[in-house]
């Protein structure tokens, strides 16, 4: 990609009608929310929680992710140029974005989450983003909830009729006017590990847990 192409995606009324583009769409879908009280309670209380999904699921829960601007939670966005327009968006969604990834400015990143995490009680986190492969956990998630001492909150998303992507992570975009859900998982409590190996038995806990809120397209 072009610098001038990147100066354009990255413009700011690019981003504005993207943003409202997203917002006009989403507000199609007949959202339904599950078991949020849950977790909400648990950041009431004072304790940091991250809410993770697949990178495939996102987008349906854009519209609601709105309601969390009060908190301004931080949410870690790659620095390529996907993530310009994906980072306008969600800080107008009322997120505070993180630029970095593990395969740049990661390290940078993490302490930023982990400093603002622990200041505002709640983050966002893709747990294969942003590049894959899909449905593997990487350890992002679980070294940020380690360092804040947090709580993970997985949630998933489906429609009753939607699109399938070709993309690495069959991206889903629910169809207009579809019945969607969005539910919230129970709490994964992220313990501190002593070995490269405890750690590894801790992301594929997660992992597995999640694995079931996956979608597989026929």
């Amino acid at each position: 990609m072009t610098k001038k192409m990147r100066r354009l995606l990255s413009a700011d009324p690019t981003i504005a009608f993207l943003y409202r583009a997203v917002r006009t769409y989403a507000a199609t879908f007949r959202l339904r929310v599950e078991n949020e009280r849950a977790w909400m309670d648990v950041v009431k209380n004072g304790n940091p929680v991250v809410i993770c999904c697949w990178h495939q699921q996102f987008f349906s829960a854009i519209r609601h992710f709105r309601n969390y601007s009060p908190y301004k939670p931080p949410l870690m966005i790659s620095r390529s140029a996907d993530g310009e327009l994906i980072a306008g968006v969600a800080m107008r969604t009322g997120w505070d974005i993180v630029r970095g990834s593990s395969s740049k400015g990661g390290r940078e990143a993490l302490d930023e989450m982990v400093a603002k995490l622990r200041q505002r009680k709640i983050a966002g986190h893709i747990v294969d983003g942003p590049r894959g492969p899909a449905g593997i956990v990487k350890a992002g998630v679980i070294r940020l909830a380690q360092l804040a001492e947090a709580v993970i909150v997985p949630f998933y998303v489906t429609a009753d009729r939607a699109w399938y992507f070709t993309s690495w992570d069959r991206f889903m975009l629910p169809k207009p006017f579809a019945r969607a859900r969005l539910r919230f998982g129970e709490a994964f409590f992220v313990p501190q590990t002593e070995t490269p190996e405890e750690f590894e038995q801790l992301r594929l806990t997660l992992e597995n847990t999640m694995r079931h809120g996956l979608i597989t397209p026929e």
